[in-house]
């Protein structure tokens, strides 16, 4: 059974001329688009579309969350900075809860507001949980700074964790900020194991999380560690950022977290990450030349690469 996932309220997609939504078509019309033929067979066991509005709540939380760019920040051995190959997963204290600090040979706390993140692993087919399986994270401080690339000197707001039972892992973080060209966002690669991570070999899945824009923009507005992300966030939508625009309703739904709080209490957030381990994946990343404005990053993938999408 899939884990519950909290209501994420009034969330509306993309909305563009080039990713156009026929809202009418609703549910109905974007699952199929979105899961692909044989999909929609597996997880309809044969239930005509008509019925669609009527699948149990786990077959809504599970829509398998669209392959995106690591961008040019993973740290995870493929990609470099000044000339130089930095992977954070083999660097000793990786393996973590709270990431706000620097770990390992390096000092230094990331300025932001505290975030209790939960984030629960699953099979995309059949919900269950992927107990085990490794998750690493990273984003940027309050500034839209990365470390390991804007901050050479420092590795906080990464870490790699392992699913428990029920396919959950929890990160004490900070809020990301927004900065400019990108909806905030926190980017994370799965992989089957901590030695697979570690080791070198390819994610499951690589792929980021939408932050919601109400909380977001509340903190923003309010907090002065934040004082450039209320503009870089007033200049950008979903339906123009240059990851998430290209995606369906329901991924953009399923890939946003569910999150609430207050700069005085904190805040906490939690996501459902569905896994396709058959999603197609046809094209391949372009990678402009190593540690040059906008380098590509990602792990080599088994088989085809997933779709390329710029990353700022």
């Amino acid at each position: 059974m899939c884990p519950a996932k909290p209501d994420l309220g009034n969330h509306h997609g993309p909305q563009s001329t080039e990713h156009p939504h026929d809202h009418d078509g609703g549910f109905a019309r974007d699952l199929p688009r979105l899961l692909g033929r044989r999909g929609m067979l597996r997880l309809m066991g044969g239930v005509g579309l008509a019925s669609l509005s009527g699948l149990p709540a786990a077959a809504l939380e599970c829509v398998a969350l669209p392959w995106e760019t690591a961008g040019p920040y993973p740290a995870d051995g493929t990609n470099s900075k000044a000339g130089q190959t930095v992977n954070a997963l083999t660097q000793e204290g990786v393996l973590r809860r709270d990431i706000r600090s620097s770990f390992g040979a390096y000092s230094g706390t990331a300025k932001g507001e505290r975030l209790e993140l939960e984030l629960v692993l699953v099979d995309a087919q059949g919900c269950t949980p992927l107990a085990g399986y490794a998750i690493y994270i990273w984003h940027c401080d309050a500034d839209g700074k990365y470390s390991l690339y804007d901050f050479t000197d420092q590795n906080y707001l990464r870490g790699l964790a392992v699913a428990d039972q029920a396919g959950s892992v929890t990160f004490t973080t900070n809020v990301a900020g927004c900065y400019d060209g990108r909806w905030p966002h926190i980017h994370f690669e799965v992989f089957e194991s901590v030695q697979a991570a570690v080791s070198g070999e390819a994610s499951v899945l690589t792929a980021q999380i939408a932050l919601p824009h109400d909380v977001v923009a509340e903190l923003y507005e309010t907090d002065a560690l934040y004082e450039t992300s209320t503009r870089n966030l007033d200049r950008i939508s979903l339906a123009t950022d240059n990851v998430f625009a290209d995606n369906t309703e329901v991924e953009i739904a399923q890939q946003t977290l569910a999150m609430s709080g207050t700069p005085e209490t904190g805040y906490a957030a939690r996501l459902t990450i569905p896994v396709d381990f058959d999603a197609t994946r046809s094209a391949a990343l372009a990678r402009p030349p190593a540690g040059g404005p906008g380098a590509m990053g990602g792990r080599p993938f088994r088989g085809a690469m997933p779709p390329a999408r710029p990353d700022e």
